[in-house]
C-alpha cells in the first residue's frame, strides 16, 4: 500500500499544533497597528483571496458552511428556496435569520512577526470592497505581486458605544518585494488550505440541525412576527420595503 505523505504533514500538524485554527490565523489587535503583506491564493482562477458563505444563528452552531456555494444538494437553501416561494412577511423574516453571509479570506505575513509564516485573515465585505478597489486603482494595481506589490497598513478602531470594531486597511504608497528568493518560494509554498479548518457537514446532519432549530424555536419564531410592523426591517440596516419581493432582494446583499 502507498503512503499518503500529505495525510502525514496534516497529522504531523495536527499533533504539533501547527495545523490549529488559532495557530494558522490572524487577527488585528483592536487598537493597533500592524503592516502586512497579502500572498495571493494559488490556482483560484486569478483571484488573490476566497470567500465562503456561512449560515448563522442556528442553534449553538457558531457557523455552518453552505454546501450550496460548492454546488451541492443544501437542505437550508432549499427551505430559504421555498420561503421565497411564500412570500409573505412570515417567510420573509425567517428567511433573514437563516441566509448566508459571507467571509473573506486572505493568505498574509505580517511584517515583524515573519517568523510565524503564512497565516490566514478572515473579514468582512467592506475590508473586501476596500481591498478590491486598491488593487482595482492603477496606481498600485496587483498589491499581491512577490516583487513590486505594496505592503497594507490595517488599522483596528472600536468607536465609544459601538458593538463591534471596523478595521481599515490602506496601501503603502511605496511598492516593495515579499522578502527575499528563499522566503517567497517559502511562503508561497505554505499558504495554509482553507478547507482544512471547515467541515462540510453532510446533508442529512444539516437537515437534523435545521429542523431542530425549527422545532425548538417555533413558538419564538411566530411571537416575533406576530409583533413585526406590515414592513420588513432588514437588520443593522434601517431598511423599509413596501414590497416582500424587495425585500427579498435585499437579502442577496446582506451581510453582517
Amino acid at each position: 500500500m502507498a503512503i499518503d505523505f500529505e495525510a502525514l504533514r496534516k497529522k504531523l500538524g495536527q499533533l504539533s499544533g501547527t495545523n490549529s485554527k488559532r495557530a494558522r490565523f490572524w487577527r488585528p489587535e483592536e487598537g493597533k497597528e500592524y503592516n502586512i503583506r497579502i500572498i495571493g491564493f494559488q490556482d483560484n482562477e486569478g483571484n488573490p483571496f476566497q470567500e465562503r458563505y456561512f449560515y448563522y444563528n442556528i442553534g449553538n452552531n457558531p457557523g455552518l458552511l453552505s454546501p450550496y456555494q460548492f454546488g451541492k444538494p443544501d437542505p437550508i437553501q432549499e427551505l430559504i428556496t421555498k420561503l421565497r416561494d411564500e412570500g409573505s412577511k412570515e417567510s420573509y423574516e425567517l428567511a433573514k435569520k437563516l441566509y448566508p453571509k459571507m467571509r473573506c479570506y486572505a493568505a498574509v505575513v505580517v511584517r515583524g512577526e515573519e517568523s510565524e509564516g503564512v497565516r490566514l485573515w478572515a473579514f468582512g465585505k467592506q475590508v473586501y470592497q476596500s481591498l478590491l478597489n486598491v488593487m482595482l486603482d492603477p496606481d498600485y494595481g496587483d498589491i499581491t505581486d512577490v516583487r513590486e506589490g505594496h505592503d497594507i497598513k490595517v488599522l483596528s478602531t472600536k468607536a465609544p458605544g459601538m458593538k463591534w470594531a471596523t478595521t481599515d486597511v490602506r496601501p503603502r504608497p511605496k511598492s516593495t518585494p515579499l522578502g527575499s528568493a528563499a522566503d517567497v518560494k517559502n511562503w508561497v509554498s505554505t499558504i495554509p488550505n482553507l478547507d482544512d479548518f471547515y467541515q462540510l457537514e453532510s446533508y442529512e446532519k444539516l437537515e437534523s440541525i435545521i429542523n431542530n432549530w425549527l422545532n425548538a424555536d417555533d413558538e419564538t419564531v411566530q411571537e416575533e412576527t406576530k409583533e413585526h410592523r406590515v414592513e420588513a426591517k432588514t437588520a443593522n440596516t434601517g431598511k423599509t420595503f413596501n414590497k416582500i419581493d424587495d425585500a427579498f432582494a435585499d437579502l442577496e446583499d446582506f451581510d453582517l
